[in-house]
């Protein structure tokens, strides 16, 4: 029943799940995408210890339309059907009355699909329009007004979480957005607490990369809404902080994989943050400690220099 290879045949399959593309290929990033989300899962302690079928939580899964959420419902409904996440789940569709938006679409894919579901609709748009010139930009004003309505229909539901869809890009392009214009290290954390302290926030695809989450949206031939109410506007930050992650992984693939591993390897005292590491009161312990009993931390040789040396001893 865990085997993947099987599951397009197997009739106790989730609807959504059966049209599933049979490939090698496909297997191997469906499968891959599922450990990723396990593994953040698991990390970072989504779920409480004790859940099981007696105690369940139940989390609200946010579906936009986007390929992300679509992502997001699938692995977590091929988990909870693995019995690998113990955990009810509720898609739920904001509707926030932008003209043209085809509000027929997330409803018959969802009921096509036997999932279980709620769509909200609130007329945000016209709230974001009304207040926010043409040349700005509505992303901050959008983004606070859907999660306070999200928030609000997680408690309705008597749920435990509100789960995004955001994946291994989303968090670095925030990592640079902060840095760049925020002047602060500070990210998308894949679960936090709401500033009421009533809900979480959970990221399940933290690990994912955004090209893994595209190609599977595409296999599975989702029915994707774009966002024509901030996507229309050109010149964001954020797609400029995008577009120049992307172009890194062209020059150096991998790059943002090893830049991913660094947002798990924070070292507070190689940094400045004096909140974070009490340089005031750090003293040499004397001749005979070593090099990791002074700072508490053994210095890593520089990324760059071995890679130079490795590049030297090659060419000898």
């Amino acid at each position: 029943m865990n085997d993947i290879a099987a599951a397009s045949a197997d009739i106790d399959v989730p609807v959504l799940l059966r049209g599933a593309p049979s490939s090698v290929e496909f297997k191997k990033l469906r499968k891959r995408l599922l450990r990723q989300a396990r593994e953040a899962i698991a990390d970072f302690g989504m779920v409480p210890d004790g859940a099981g079928p007696q105690a369940r939580p139940k989390w609200l899964v946010c579906l936009s339309g986007g390929k992300d959420s679509y992502t997001l419902l699938a692995v977590l409904i091929e988990l909870r059907w693995r019995g690998l996440l113990p955990v009810d789940l509720l898609a739920c569709n904001l509707d926030q009355a932008q003209p043209g938006f085809p509000e027929h679409v997330l409803p018959e894919f969802l009921e096509t699909n036997g999932i279980e579901h709620l769509i909200v609709r609130e007329d945000t748009y016209s709230i974001v329009t009304g207040k926010i010139p043409e040349h700005r930009t509505y992303c901050s004003l959008c983004s606070r007004l859907r999660r306070g309505i999200l928030y609000r229909v997680a408690r309705e539901q008597g749920c435990e979480a509100v789960v995004l869809g955001h994946h291994r890009e989303d968090i670095l392009e925030t990592f640079f957005m902060n840095l760049f214009h925020g002047g602060r290290l500070a990210s998308m954390p894949p679960k936090l607490v709401n500033d009421e302290g009533d809900l979480l926030v959970l990221r399940p695809l933290a690990y994912c990369a955004e090209a893994d989450i595209a190609k599977f949206a595409a296999g599975m031939r989702f029915p994707i809404i774009p966002c024509n109410l901030c996507g229309s506007q050109d010149g964001l930050q954020r797609e400029e902080v995008k577009r120049m992650l992307q172009g890194w992984e062209r020059e150096t693939p991998g790059r943002l994989s090893v830049m991913a591993r660094a947002m798990t390897h924070a070292r507070p005292s190689h940094l400045l943050d004096r909140r974070l590491y009490d340089f005031v009161n750090l003293r040499p312990l004397g001749p005979e400690a070593d090099a990791e009993g002074a700072s508490g931390e053994a210095e890593d040789p520089c990324a760059a220099s071995l890679a130079l040396t490795a590049r030297m001893l090659a060419a000898r």
